[in-house]
């Protein structure tokens, strides 16, 4: 029977890894691979099957450059349960992979469905989730509504024109006149 790991030390212990990914940059990609090693070890840890395991390991290819090599982990993690932050983090992280390879049409239909998700749990991520829909909006080329949600998204954080601007990004997005 595989020994329990204490998830809070676990929790402690990726949270360092993740805070130090910038002293692995300069040294290349041989500075990546060391960082994946590091979190495929801390993933291993995790009982077999674990979707934050494959969510940890996607991001650590995601943040190393590599989206194409992401995205099935990232699917994987999702197929799998992921829950929580993580779920919402791992959409929003997957749909920036998707974008990264040529594919923001799914991108856009991913974080689309996600907006509609109302998760009081990874509500902290909605500005977030708002931006890189507009960025897979964009290169789906949809600009204008793309400008729409990160005006909308920008809206809310205001001290005035709130109303105005939130108007004026929903006209964006109207279709015009034929």
């Amino acid at each position: 029977m595989p020994e329990q790991i204490d998830m809070n030390d676990w929790e402690r212990r990726s949270a360092r890894a993740w805070a130090e990914i910038d002293s692995y940059d300069a040294r290349g990609e041989a500075g990546a691979a060391d960082f994946r090693t590091r979190i495929g070890e801390l993933a291993g840890e995790l009982p077999p099957g674990s979707p934050v395991a494959a969510f940890e390991r996607a991001s650590a290819w995601d943040s190393t450059g590599h989206s194409d090599k992401a995205v099935p982990l990232y699917q994987q993690a999702l197929a799998s349960g992921l829950a929580g932050m993580r779920r919402r983090r791992a959409v929003i992280q997957l749909a920036s992979s998707l974008r990264n390879t040529g594919r923001a049409a799914e991108a856009v239909e991913l974080l689309t469905a996600e907006s509609q998700n109302h998760d009081p749990d990874a509500a902290v991520l909605a500005d977030a989730l708002s931006a890189f829909l507009a960025l897979c909006l964009a290169d789906a080329g949809r600009e204008r509504e793309a400008v729409s949600v990160a005006l909308l998204a920008l809206a809310q954080h205001l001290p005035r024109y709130q109303r105005s601007l939130a108007n004026y990004a929903r006209l964006l997005a109207e279709p015009g006149p034929a």
